[in-house]
């Protein structure tokens, strides 16, 4: 028995070295997507990196902490250390200017819906609830019925990527726009699946993007659709903009900090996680939090953030967020 309990302390510690030093290899060839949009893809996973390296010491520590595997504390160490310098810039970010008590209030709601809503009158009914003045909507495949159209009834004024013709990113907004166009079809290397409407308001007119990015895998066309979105926007006054979109980009990564750093607006989202919401893998499971935060909200310097707050879980499997700006 005695010889039973040994073998199996050894195979803690080795999972527990296995966790921590597999974490540490990642997030030390995460930080080498400073220079390669390959390794960029590990960023993305960040957190998980730093809770694998932590879980990894513990179960070591649980195993009975001894043998060859005392590189055990020193791979955790590395993983957090690692990890925490691919985060710490955006946990540190400062917040802009406090939003005046008077001014133009916007309310506007980001919701990737899904394809594959399982419950598209649940979220339209939430949307509702918020009674938002602009709602940024990717894979709102209205041909197919769903939330989308639900909302047409409140929301009678849709611009889509393809405008005048159906696409699943679109603008929905109470308010007619004064300028309209679509910037794209599906999502590849050559096309942007995005959105734009110019709004006037009490303040002068501002334009509003909806925009869904690829994913980031395999590495180059993100990156070569936040080129071609930049280009879209000079001419545009950035200072009274807005995007929201899934840029399928978490704030970790070095691509969406050059996109920061470009596009002429505050990103107001700060890490806040919104996939995945739906269950995942061939069993279902359901998430019992999200992980990545890949859907994002930018404004430009003339407005100041109210308000930023994560949705509930809905049909979809990405959380909704709820901006309120002013200026």
């Amino acid at each position: 028995m005695t010889a039973v309990l040994r073998a199996l302390a050894f195979l803690v510690r080795l999972a527990g070295f296995g966790l921590a030093a597999g974490a540490a290899l990642a997030a030390v060839l995460a930080n080498g997507g400073r220079f390669s949009d390959r390794l960029d893809v590990l960023t993305h996973f960040t957190p998980i990196w730093l809770t694998l390296g932590m879980v990894g010491l513990i179960v070591w520590v649980i195993g009975g902490g001894r043998s060859l595997m005392r590189l055990t504390p020193i791979a955790a160490a590395v993983a957090v250390l690692a990890s925490g310098a691919l985060m710490l810039p955006e946990l540190t970010r400062a917040k802009g200017d406090k939003a005046p008590a008077e001014g133009e209030t916007l309310k506007l709601v980001q919701f990737n819906l899904w394809e594959n809503n399982s419950n598209p009158e649940a979220s339209a009914r939430w949307v509702l609830e918020q009674d938002p003045d602009i709602v940024t909507i990717v894979e709102g495949y209205e041909v197919h019925g769903g939330a989308a159209r639900l909302l047409r009834e409140r929301y009678p004024y849709a611009v889509t990527c393809a405008d005048p013709l159906p696409c699943s990113t679109m603008i929905l907004s109470k308010k007619k726009p004064v300028r309209r166009n679509g910037l794209g079809g599906g999502v590849s290397d050559a096309n942007l699946p995005a959105a734009h409407a110019r709004f006037a308001g009490a303040k002068g007119a501002f334009d509003v993007f909806a925009i869904h990015y690829t994913w980031p895998i395999p590495a180059g066309p993100q990156q070569q659709q936040s080129k071609r979105f930049l280009k879209v926007l000079d001419g545009i006054d950035a200072d009274n903009a807005i995007v929201g979109g899934d840029f399928n980009s978490t704030p970790w990564s070095f691509s969406l900090r050059r996109l920061d750093a470009a596009i002429g607006m505050e990103r107001r989202t700060r890490g806040q996680a919104t996939w995945p919401a739906a269950p995942i893998t061939r069993y279902k499971i359901e998430p019992p939090f999200p992980l990545l935060a890949i859907d994002q909200v930018y404004a430009g310097k003339a407005w100041k953030t109210v308000s930023v707050k994560r949705g509930p879980r809905l049909g979809s499997d990405h959380y909704p967020v709820v901006v309120i700006l002013k200026r």
